[in-house]
């Protein structure tokens, strides 16, 4: 256990041989810092992720006392009620109702038609940087995609995106282990100005509505039923802090990974159809989503150990996706890998909803800076942010020509 310390700089530099030594320990271990039981091994994580005794709340069926919690403070309560109304962290049937309306808005058709702008945008982002002969790919080109699409999908002005960015990192500061009370702060803020901006546009397009997903979760309706209006905002939050977190951090990881592995670039470069493989390679290699929280809602046991009604535990997904029992080599870096179940998209019921827009944008990204760029070479060694469950550089400089 003395490997694993998710606040540690090498560690988190290099997490995958401390995961290795847990998977060699055992099934599952209690990690005292954050009263938390990690679970490493792929099937377990799998298994978990589907199992209707853990939940991501469990405000549906017990109060704070009777689950042994203490109830968050008070001055923290802008963000919980923006956090707890999304359905990534709502159980059925709540979470059933909420996603059922939601996927009537946000279809396949939508994504579908987001496809030209997506590709359009990595194009023109990709050939800034070749004019500029190089630069900073995370602020360049990762970061402007997915927050742009994401907004051009919800109907946000380009005059009212610039804030955007800084609200989600934010948010999700909170998803960090033992939160800070600056970083508790600093999520309030930007939990009560994006809510009031998405207020404002949602009242906007009740008086006239358009062909942006907004717009669509107002209409969106089933049996009689919609969405409340806090509903609609924790779902806007939700698309654009996990639809563009995970983009970013997955594209800088990803090429990251590519300038390390010089032959797999090289293969990448003289074969483009390797493209969707080399995506899902990537996201396994070094996801971005490194733990994911479950509570236990009823008593489990996991390999002889009992956890109790009340505990939280926490998969390792970054572990999982390295476990040798189901990956070949896992170590390895290999775009042609077929056989390959990772989980960074999670599973079950909580299943990512954007998956298939943020396989579009990776795709479109990925394929102008190879058609574009295909000297792109990295420039100097990143630097690691100092998070561990959404793991990701701080930029990434890049030189062409």
């Amino acid at each position: 256990m003395a490997a694993f310390d998710p606040w540690d700089p090498a560690f988190l530099t290099d997490p995958y041989p401390a995961y290795a030594e847990l998977r060699a320990q055992g099934r599952v271990h209690w990690f005292e810092p954050t009263n938390q039981w990690l679970v490493p091994h792929h099937a377990d994580v799998s298994a978990l992720l589907r199992d209707r005794r853990l939940g991501r709340t469990y405000q549906h069926r017990f109060t704070h006392e009777e689950f042994g919690r203490t109830a968050p403070p008070p001055e923290h309560e802008p963000f919980h009620t923006l956090n707890d109304h999304g359905m990534l962290d709502l159980e059925p049937p709540d979470h059933t109702r909420i996603r059922r309306l939601v996927s009537k808005a946000f279809t396949p058709r939508t994504v579908e038609r987001l496809k030209p702008y997506v590709r359009g945008l990595a194009d023109e982002l990709a050939s800034g940087l070749v004019a500029a002969g190089g630069g900073d790919l995370l602020k360049d080109v990762a970061e402007p995609l997915p927050v742009a699409v994401i907004a051009e999908m919800l109907g946000i002005p380009e005059s009212d995106r610039a804030p955007l960015r800084p609200w989600s990192a934010d948010i999700c500061g909170m998803y960090e282990l033992n939160p800070s009370d600056d970083t508790a702060a600093r999520a309030v803020r930007a939990s009560v100005e994006f809510s009031d901006y998405l207020r404002d546009l949602i009242a906007a397009r009740r008086k006239e509505p358009g062909e942006d997903l907004v717009s669509g979760l107002i209409e969106a309706h089933d049996e009689g039923d919609r969405l409340t209006e806090q509903e609609m905002i924790s779902t806007c939050v939700l698309l654009l802090n996990a639809g563009h977190e995970a983009t970013v951090n997955a594209t800088v990881n990803g090429w990251y990974a590519l300038f390390r592995n010089p032959s797999q670039l090289e293969l990448l470069r003289s074969d483009h159809t390797l493209i969707p493989s080399a995506i899902e390679e990537l996201m396994r290699y070094d996801t971005p989503l490194q733990l994911f929280e479950r509570w236990v809602l009823d008593e489990i046991e996991i390999a002889g150990t009992t956890i109790p009604r009340g505990a939280e535990i926490a998969m390792l997904f970054g572990s999982a996706n390295h476990d040798p029992t189901v990956f070949q080599d896992p170590s390895a870096l290999d775009l042609t890998r077929t056989d390959n179940p990772h989980i960074s998209f999670s599973a079950g019921i909580h299943y990512c909803i954007g998956a298939p827009l943020a396989r579009i944008e990776l795709a479109a990204s990925m394929g102008a800076l190879l058609e574009r760029a295909p000297t792109l070479r990295l420039a100097a060694e990143p630097e690691r942010k100092p998070n561990f469950v959404i793991r990701g550089l701080e930029g990434l400089a890049v030189e062409v020509g």
